[in-house]
């Protein structure tokens, strides 16, 4: 135990701040991120999602910072409110001093902070909204998207799909810009990729608020030869009951993006659906060097296991380090010149963020579900490369204005 009187060492750390007084404080001030998400209103991702970024930060810090200087994360919850999110995104540019903002969960919420960073003239990096329009038709030279995108996560699952050479496809969705986007990817893959024809039959439903029994029965109305889906959370889990209950799945096909994330599929336990081809993340069975020591530390730390949300949160914080430590500065001109062809390395090995439409090429683990000691899983699984499901580059300068 240290016996020094206190007045003493108030003493000594006095001293040492007066023969150093300007280094040591320009070494102290932290690197403020300014982050946002819609933490009560989507908790199953992002819990783990700010556990993962806790995990980032505590490993830099522990590694001497950034620049000499610790990061420290600033965050707000945005409600799943793109009003509120602005609000809150000025606050954290303004009053706690943001070099950057980062986050957001909801499409329709992230492409209001994209509009806000182009008018501040502030680096975003958009760690989970999926929708399209954030690197294409909406992009602008300040917004920056972590993960794989709707166009590319239905990529993923479309050639399987084509494949099956189904005439009839009934769709499913969250009516709301993420699950719109996927919509409008599905088809439009779909039609490319299948000769003969094709029809589809759609449902959409409220975000959180599905009435699976009238939706389940609408589309065993409707006869359709396969179903394509991106419904997720209590959503994914009452349409999952209540089509197993009435037998919708029987005979048909279906593919669901993200229905293979721990996050929504851990929840259904032996009621997981058998045999859909998915989207997700089996953290269990990936055994990469980089993903090994990544579950290791996480599981050390928090006495859990990993779910997506951990991963995105660890890598956002882990991008934006890259970004600064290549800047050498916090400057947004600087900052953005970095984040453009940047390469990092995260959980799911290296990663880069294309200077064309600052699309990540991060990418998502595709396969099938099961059920295996009573919980549902991933099996047939394999990492679909992001940088493999992108449209051309013509087309996406077709697509994306010029910054």
């Amino acid at each position: 135990m240290d016996r020094m009187p206190r007045r003493a060492r108030l003493g000594v750390i006095a001293a040492l701040a007066i023969v150093g007084a300007w280094p040591v404080a320009a070494a102290a001030q932290p690197i403020r991120l300014g982050e946002l998400n819609s933490y009560k209103v989507f908790p199953a991702f992002l819990e783990p999602y700010r556990k993962g970024m806790e995990l980032a930060v505590a490993e830099i810090n522990a590694a001497g910072g950034v620049l000499g200087r610790p990061l420290e994360i600033v965050s707000r919850d945005d409600n799943g409110n793109p009003g509120d999110a602005v609000r809150v995104a000025e606050e954290l540019l303004s009053r706690e001093k943001a070099v950057m903002l980062m986050g957001t969960f909801a499409s329709n919420v992230g492409l209001a902070v994209a509009d806000l960073a182009k008018q501040r003239k502030v680096l975003f990096l958009a760690a989970e909204p999926l929708t399209d329009k954030i690197v294409w038709e909406n992009g602008n030279r300040y917004t920056f998207r972590l993960r794989a995108s709707t166009y590319m996560q239905t990529a993923m699952l479309a050639p399987e799909a084509a494949k099956l050479g189904k005439k009839r496809w009934a769709i499913v969705y969250p009516n709301y810009e993420y699950g719109q986007s996927a919509t409008a990817a599905f088809k439009k893959q779909m039609i490319s990729l299948q000769t003969g024809g094709i029809e589809f039959v759609e449902q959409a439903v409220p975000l959180g608020k599905i009435d699976a029994g009238p939706v389940v029965q609408a589309l065993l109305d409707a006869k359709p030869d396969a179903i394509f889906s991106s419904l997720f959370g209590a959503d994914l889990a009452r349409f999952v009951r209540e089509g197993e209950l009435r037998g919708l799945f029987k005979g048909r096909p279906v593919f669901n993006l993200l229905g293979g994330e721990p996050e929504y599929l851990d929840p259904l336990k032996d009621e997981a659906p058998v045999g859909w081809w998915v989207t997700g993340y089996p953290w269990y069975a990936i055994e990469t060097p980089e993903h090994k020591r990544f579950r290791a530390a996480y599981q050390a730390k928090f006495n859990d296991y990993p779910r997506l949300g951990s991963v995105v949160g660890y890598s956002t914080v882990q991008a934006a380090a890259a970004a600064i430590r290549k800047a050498g500065s916090t400057d947004t001109e600087k900052l953005i010149a970095a984040m453009s062809g940047l390469a990092f390395e995260s959980p799911f090995g290296k990663i880069g963020f294309r200077a064309l439409d600052h699309q990540s090429t991060m990418g998502a683990y595709v396969g099938r579900t099961a059920v295996q000691n009573g919980k549902g899983v991933m099996v047939d699984w394999r990492y679909a490369e992001g940088g493999n499901f992108l449209p051309s580059d013509d087309t996406v300068k077709r697509m994306r204005p010029a910054d």
